[in-house]
């Protein structure tokens, strides 16, 4: 789990113009390891993009690593 946040976190990193106030939060369940990404409110729009095509390249990235065992990996940008 620690290299999906690794990943995660070196992706977002250089967009931001805030790093030090990006946080990454785990959550687990029965069929997914979900991450709730939370940054800067000025920063947000660069990590979403637009038309959502940030966000999505990310999670195209993300969801396409490789997951020990039958969980799913799930990637939410969360909006203060």
């Amino acid at each position: 789990m620690s290299d999906i946040s690794e990943l995660i976190l070196a992706i977002v990193h250089p967009l931001v113009s805030h790093p030090e106030e990006v946080t990454l939060e785990t959550d687990e369940t029965d069929e997914f390891i979900e991450y709730h990404l939370s940054v800067h409110e000025d920063d947000i729009g660069r990590v979403i993009g637009k038309k959502g095509r940030v966000a999505k390249a990310i999670r195209t990235i993300v969801y396409s690593a490789k997951v020990q065992g039958p969980k799913r990996v799930r990637l939410t940008i969360v909006d203060n």
